[in-house]
């Protein structure tokens, strides 16, 4: 059974400030949070991230058998491919996200260190008469985040690439298309290490140049990039579609799979009943909201958004401060709001009631029309399905 309460040797270095919620356990930074995300951006950080859980799944039928009960095709992953997956609930809800890599004798899981337990006892109840072995590593292997964009050599230790926002094969898109997607400019990876290797791996990169950065860093950039999170844009409603993940972590074209239904349904006949927007805040106070934070529309873009002033339309989930763009976040809302709409976040950080301006960014469009829904499909939505309504 996982540990999730983690501290990481790293925040005894001096200046360290420890993250919280999801990225507990590590640095939030380590004295400099700016130059620690500059040098993130031009590929000159490494990050602590030994908080993440690690899953091992060894056996010959191991990756037909993942094939068959996740979103994603892994039948025939080649060893250091990496690509991602979801376990969803019979109503497509997302339950797990994981990053996959194999190294040719058995396929590493890496997911938040609080989804790890879950993920692995699930699996553990659906191997049958499977040959496979299913173990949760978490403490004893840890990952490294850099700013590499590029799959692990032989020459180095098991790497989990992040493809983000590439479309993979079999996977769709409702956000901007890759050549025009601000993810196409982040660069990340994550290297697994004994964790008795960890402050050894990290004075490595060190010495070669590399700064030590936090969670601030990546947590900003992840946001620039659009890029959704388990641990934080994620609830017990959440379908792939809603925050664009069908990119990576869905194959629309494989056999059945716990959830495919709905998958399949949304994309080809319904709308996702919810949307992810991009966020630029307010940055005149020296406060951000917090994760959480309720989403409104401003008073004066009510009546167009089919809403009385005041009424929560949807949430803040992630937030950070951009060394560049300022306060920046991501938010759910509902479909129906409109894109243009100016929007408020209603922020108790500090215990003041603070309603900070926002204006959004599509990630998903309010028409929630996939890019390669077949047209005969675009204009068929039965008011049964107008919404996202009768499918969840």
């Amino acid at each position: 059974m996982t540990d999730v309460t983690y501290s990481s040797p790293l925040l005894s270095r001096s200046g360290a400030v420890a993250a919280t919620g999801a990225d507990e356990g590590v640095a939030w930074h380590y004295g400099d949070p700016v130059a620690e995300q500059r040098a993130l951006a031009r590929g000159g950080a490494v990050v602590d991230q030994s908080h993440l859980g690690v899953v091992r799944v060894s056996g010959p039928d191991r990756l037909g058998w993942l094939h068959s009960i996740t979103s994603q095709d892994v039948e025939h992953l080649a060893p250091r491919q990496s690509t991602e997956l979801f376990v969803l609930s019979p109503q497509g809800h997302l339950e797990h996200a994981v990053g996959v890599v194999d190294d040719g004798e058995a396929t590493w899981l890496i997911a938040e260190r609080a989804s790890a337990p879950g993920l692995a006892a699930w699996l553990e109840r659906m191997k049958f008469m499977m040959r496979v072995e299913i173990e949760d590593l978490t403490g004893q292997y840890v990952a490294i985040g850099e700013a590499v964009d590029a799959e692990g050599t032989e020459d180095e230790p098991l790497t989990w690439h992040d493809t983000w926002p590439r479309v993979v094969g079999g996977g769709t898109r409702y956000g901007p298309p890759e050549d025009e997607h601000p993810g196409a400019d982040r660069p990340w990876r994550l290297v697994l290490v004994p964790a008795a290797s960890l402050t050894d791996e990290i004075a490595a990169r060190e010495a070669a140049g590399w700064r030590l950065a936090g969670t601030w860093a990546t947590e900003a950039l992840r946001i620039e990039a659009y890029r959704p999170r388990l641990g934080r844009d994620v609830d017990e409603r959440t379908i792939p579609h809603e925050l664009d993940w069908l990119r990576t972590a869905v194959h629309l074209a494989k056999g059945c799979y716990r959830g495919q239904e709905t998958v399949a349904r949304v994309h080809n006949l319904g709308r996702p009943p919810r949307r992810l927007v991009f966020l630029h805040l307010d940055g005149s106070s020296h406060l951000i909201p917090e994760p959480g934070a309720e989403v409104r529309v401003r008073p004066a873009d009510a009546a167009a958004a089919s809403g009385a002033p005041g009424k929560v339309i949807g949430t803040l989930t992630s937030v950070a401060r951009h060394h560049e763009l300022g306060p920046i976040g991501l938010a759910v809302l509902k479909r129906s709001v409109p894109e243009d709409a100016e929007l408020l976040v209603t922020s108790t950080a500090g215990g003041d009631v603070l309603e900070i301006a926002a204006t959004q960014e599509t990630v998903v469009p309010g028409e929630g029309v996939s890019a390669d829904r077949p047209e005969s499909h675009r204009d068929r939505l039965t008011p049964g399905l107008r919404g996202g309504d009768g499918l969840l």
